[in-house]
């Protein structure tokens, strides 16, 4: 079977940050990652259960709404897959960014979370989520286009 492209980058020289992961048509995935791959302590599930909530709820509500096309976790859970659709490149930064403080700074139930809504509705943890979701908005704090493209 033919290797797919994630599983070519070498995850050896990754660190935190967001980067271009692939382009298909109009659709451009990016590779949010809150944590060096290999290099614990990893994301917690019922942290990033709880960004995925919070940070979804809030991307397909911002301006970009219609260029959304999903934001979840990546199963190593070092970061998570953000795919767009028409949003330039520093605008996907800056919505990430936005996106991230508006996790770290998020008070009082978590969207979509109650057990009518939600598959999994007691594991969250929005404590740990906004650590973390404040860790990776200073990552991104100053984040440029140019730093987009994975390191060799």
């Amino acid at each position: 079977m033919e290797k797919i492209a994630s599983f070519c980058i070498n995850h050896d020289t990754l660190m935190p940050g967001m980067y271009i992961s692939r382009t298909d048509g109009d659709v451009i995935t990016y590779d949010v990652r809150f944590v060096r791959p290999n290099m614990p302590p990893y994301l917690p599930t019922d942290a990033m259960h709880t960004i995925e909530h919070l940070v979804a709820t809030y991307v397909r509500n911002s301006v970009f709404k219609d260029g959304i096309i999903y934001f979840g976790p990546m199963g190593c859970r070092t970061g998570f897959y953000f795919l767009t659709r028409g949003i330039a490149h520093a605008d996907a930064i800056r919505l990430m960014r936005e996106a991230m403080a508006f996790c770290a700074d998020f008070e009082g139930e978590i969207p979509g979370a109650t057990q009518a809504e939600c598959g999994n509705w007691l594991e969250h943890d929005l404590p740990t989520a906004r650590q973390w979701a404040a860790s990776m908005a200073a990552v991104l704090d100053g984040y440029t286009e140019a730093q987009l493209t994975y390191p060799a």
